[in-house]
């Protein structure tokens, strides 16, 4: 005689949806039939840099309510704010992404997946296994200090504009204006081109 499937509150297998989540699937819910474009720097000075960055962009792939359209170029760029040759040197890469998450649910999945790989925040400017840095949402400016749109430094930073201008020429930094502009005005001193690297788009 077989017995009934235990339903409802007795059985162990049933939880409730936390709020939280059911409050992101909302937010999403209301913008998924308009897709958002995002932005994201990708960077990497520690283990094995290239496929590093091809499991974050992997990653950001797998994610619900993401996907990503464009791959820039991989650059070796000396590390921002230290000692010449205290670090080793980083690979970069931007990101295009289209998605239907919130900017706030979007920078849970980034530090999830810097997470991933073992990231450690001992100290500013310090070497890290990954950096995901969400560059821009749309058209959005916010000054939340969880998360400041656009990023407060990248218009002046060669090692993200660079990239980003070679996939996507005619970008827009909110509240800067054309990234092609803003690159004229940065030395790229430091921040090397790699084409004998090649990041790739998640099938």
């Amino acid at each position: 005689m077989s017995v009934p499937f235990a339903e409802g509150p007795s059985d162990p297998t049933v939880q409730p949806v936390p709020a939280s989540v059911i409050e992101q699937v909302d937010a999403a819910d209301t913008t998924l039939s308009n897709p958002k474009s995002a932005v994201v720097a990708l960077g990497a000075n520690l283990g094995n840099r290239l496929e590093t960055l091809q499991g974050a962009i992997d990653a950001l792939e797998d994610t619900p309510g993401v996907r990503v359209k464009g791959i820039s170029p991989v650059y070796e760029t000396e590390p921002w704010g230290v000692a010449p040759d205290s670090q080793p040197s980083y690979f970069n890469a931007v990101v295009i992404l289209k998605t239907t998450l919130p900017p706030s649910s979007l920078l849970e999945r980034a530090h999830a997946v810097e997470e991933a790989f073992h990231r450690v925040r001992d100290e500013r400017w310090g070497p890290r296994t990954l950096d995901v840095d969400i560059v821009a949402y749309a058209d959005v400016v916010s000054d939340d200090p969880h998360l400041t749109l656009p990023h407060p430094r990248a218009h002046e930073r060669a090692f993200v504009l660079a990239p980003w201008h070679d996939v996507d020429p005619d970008a827009q930094l909110p509240g800067h204006g054309p990234v092609a502009g803003l690159l004229e005005a940065v030395t790229r001193d430091g921040v090397a081109p790699r084409a004998d690297l090649e990041l790739r788009l998640p099938e």
